[in-house]
């Protein structure tokens, strides 16, 4: 037989004046949250009361009815229809739609109370959105929409900027398949493909953080605040065609800019035009770059050029300036904080003085004609010059005492400026597949660049190993018949680079080198007597310093193609020996190429090599679990995964690892007999030969990281 089902009975609802209204003590809340009353009571102005309040009967001691009725649920409702009361917009006996449960329930009024506030459900986002949506669609402005629910404009635009992003994201969001943080990442773009990518590469991944989101929606493009942006202007790029992405919901830095190339080409447009001024000031060349790498100006004399004096007008300007900053500082000496006037006064005299310190300078004539000038971009986007650099070939030959005087004719003629671009090859594509390649020749040649700097720092720090290096040339030109070149000879040749990465300049270790130069060069006499005179009087300890800078200078660990001919450049045994030598030196000096500040980066390593290298390195670094969760990307997402990866693993490159003491042996030049056989290349810088070959070996060079 089957169970009769309870029928329920609902609450009778009627309108009720508002004065026999009061609210319930027993009404739960009590904070004050949400949409404030002053809001409400301006909603129910426009739309009128939306939902009724919920009442019960007020009873007296006998438990008949009094004719009042409290209000358990609805309380915020009750008061904004309360505030419209006091402002006379309400009648007091205005009729307010209730329902009426019944006194003699069951159920505490308290209850009812935390029901009411606890039960109702926030409204979806993503139906938020969709309404706001519907309501622009049919007319309403973004400002209306705002008024109409008393939010900021801002986060109107917000909602609706959700219309940007893939139908099939959303979908993933309703279904919360992703959070809210998450979805606003990708509205920063409006490719539903690349969206789509994106959340398909990091959706099976640990790490989906809204940053890398960003990151990765935002890959090639440029943000305004980097320094090309800076120099040409967003407005001049948004006039020349370019977009902007912006991103509306945190602070973007300006946006993004999403045509690097017509970018690239309005920064190259304007140096150009700087380049033709500075070009007219009559130097016989201008090179121009974004920027310049590292050792640019080395080999290149410096002119000194003459500071202009100040005239007597300026000077007064000066002195009167620095009195007025003088008595304002006086004056506000014990205020806590400056007057914004104030402050901004003090700066407008800071920058005038500054001012008058960078006072231009001027250079011969006869100077400018044979010297040129580099034009690159500062890191705050400001455009920097340094004129004045004389490269060798153009250095005017010293003639001889008593010689001829040359012909009137023979005067150089006027010049006109060569424009040069600088600027680094393209990388060529290399073909992908699952074996280990030798690692790029020009890769190799920059990462052996980034350990020779770091060792000329390191030798720079360590007189006595710089003292040991110094003796053990000497030694070997003296005691093994190597071929003298002059009196002594027992030079220092500054070594260049024929490649290296951007980052190289601004590594730590080419930082303390160059001001280690500095400091030095400011106390070195230009003249060979005062030069001898002035080494004499050094004390012990500061001529071990110097001589420990000077030798740092010929440190060359740089990888390059043996020449199997050895007409020139270097030997195969002759790299052996280089190699090993620098593995000795970095011991000596205790160089760790992890604390002089190298990291696996993208540029510098990871995007210039295959597939099964960046899992290699990743494997060794971070260990196989982290491989396997990178092993399935295309070689760019893996390569910046792999960054992160290995940030704080201290892994290192084979060429800037240090060899095994036994390798050093093995390579070692002192261990060698002249005749004896070379040692062969690290797997890195050589690949396998073909054993079919083997006979013909002495003669066929080997084929070293191919690009």
């Amino acid at each position: 037989m089957a169970t009769a089902v309870q029928k329920i009975t609902l609450s009778s609802s009627r309108d009720i004046p508002f004065n026999k209204l009061v609210l319930s003590q027993s009404n739960v809340r009590r904070v004050k949250a949400g949409v404030s009353i002053e809001e409400l009571a301006d909603s129910i102005v426009r739309r009128g009361l939306i939902q009724s309040l919920h009442v019960r009967p007020v009873v007296d001691a006998e438990g008949a009815e009094t004719g009042m009725f409290e209000v358990p649920a609805g309380g915020r409702r009750y008061r904004a229809l309360e505030l419209l009361m006091k402002q006379k917009r309400l009648a007091k006996t205005a009729p307010v739609p209730c329902v009426v449960s019944d006194p003699k329930a069951d159920v505490l009024i308290d209850e009812l109370s935390l029901a009411e506030n606890i039960e109702r459900a926030p409204l979806h986002p993503l139906d938020q959105f969709r309404a706001f949506q519907a309501m622009r669609d049919k007319g309403m402005t973004d400002e209306a929409i705002a008024a109409a629910f008393f939010v900021p404009v801002q986060v109107v635009k917000q909602r609706l900027r959700l219309v940007t992003i893939s139908p099939a994201l959303l979908d993933i969001y309703a279904e919360d398949g992703m959070t809210l943080e998450q979805l606003m990442a990708f509205s920063i773009s409006d490719d539903h493909a690349r969206q789509e990518q994106v959340w398909e590469a990091i959706s099976h991944s640990w790490s989906k953080e809204p940053y890398q989101i960003r990151r990765m929606l935002t890959e090639t493009a440029v943000r305004a605040s980097d320094k090309r942006a800076i120099f040409v202007g967003v407005d001049a790029y948004q006039a020349a065609g370019g977009c902007v992405l912006r991103d509306l919901f945190q602070d973007d830095d300006g946006g993004w800019l999403q045509d690097p190339a017509l970018l690239d080409r309005l920064v190259a447009e304007k140096l150009k035009t700087c380049a033709d001024e500075i070009a007219a000031e009559g130097w016989k060349w201008v090179d121009m770059a974004m920027s310049f790498p590292y050792g640019h100006d080395h080999g290149l004399r410096e002119l000194s050029g003459a500071i202009i004096d100040l005239t007597d007008e300026e000077r007064a300007t000066r002195e009167a300036l620095r009195a007025e900053y003088d008595r304002i500082e006086e004056e506000y000496s014990e205020a806590d904080e400056l007057p914004d006037e104030v402050d901004q006064r003090l700066g407008e005299i800071e920058q005038a003085l500054e001012a008058f310190e960078r006072r231009p300078i001027t250079y011969d004539p006869a100077e400018i004609a044979i010297a040129g000038v580099f034009v690159s971009l500062d890191a705050d986007g400001s455009l920097l010059i340094d004129r004045g650099y004389v490269r060798p070939e153009d250095e005017i030959p010293v003639e001889p005492e008593g010689g001829d005087e040359t012909d009137g004719d023979d005067a150089p003629a006027v010049q006109r400026a060569v424009i040069t671009i600088g600027g680094q090859p393209a990388e060529p594509e290399e073909d992908e597949d699952d074996s280990l390649k030798p690692l790029p020749e020009r890769l190799v040649i920059e990462l052996t660049a980034h350990r020779t700097v770091a060792l000329r720092n390191a030798v720079a720090e360590n007189p006595q190993v710089a003292m040991t290096m110094l003796l053990h040339k000497l030694v070997s030109d003296t005691f093994r018949h190597t071929a003298p070149m002059g009196c002594l000879e027992a030079s220092v040749r500054h070594i260049f680079f024929p490649a290296q990465s951007d980052e190289l300049k601004e590594s730590d270790s080419a930082r303390a080198v160059n001001e280690r130069h500095e400091r030095w060069g400011d106390h070195v006499p230009a003249d060979d007597r005062a030069l001898w005179d002035w080494l004499t009087h050094l004390d012990d300890g500061t001529r071990m310093d110097l001589l420990a800078l000077c030798v740092s200078y010929g440190v060359n660990a740089l990888f390059e193609r043996p020449n199997p001919h050895s007409g020139s450049g270097v030997s195969r045994h002759g790299l052996d020996v280089r190699m090993a030598q620098a593995d000795r030196l970095a011991r000596e000096t205790g160089l760790d190429m992890v604390a002089a500040g190298w990291r696996p980066t993208v540029g510098n390593y990871l995007g210039r090599v295959t597939k099964p290298r960046i899992l290699e390195a990743v494997r060794e670094g971070a260990g196989e679990r982290a491989a396997q969760l990178i092993d399935h990307l295309k070689k760019g997402d893996m390569a910046k995964e792999a960054e992160r990866l290995l940030a704080d693993t201290g892994w290192l490159p084979e060429p800037l690892r240090l060899a095994s003491l036994d390798g050093e042996q093995a390579h070692d030049a002192d261990a060698q007999t002249e005749g004896g056989d070379d040692t062969a290349l690290p797997d890195f810088l050589a690949e396998d030969g073909d054993e079919d070959d083997a006979a013909d070996a002495e003669d066929e060079e080997t084929v070293l990281a191919a690009e």
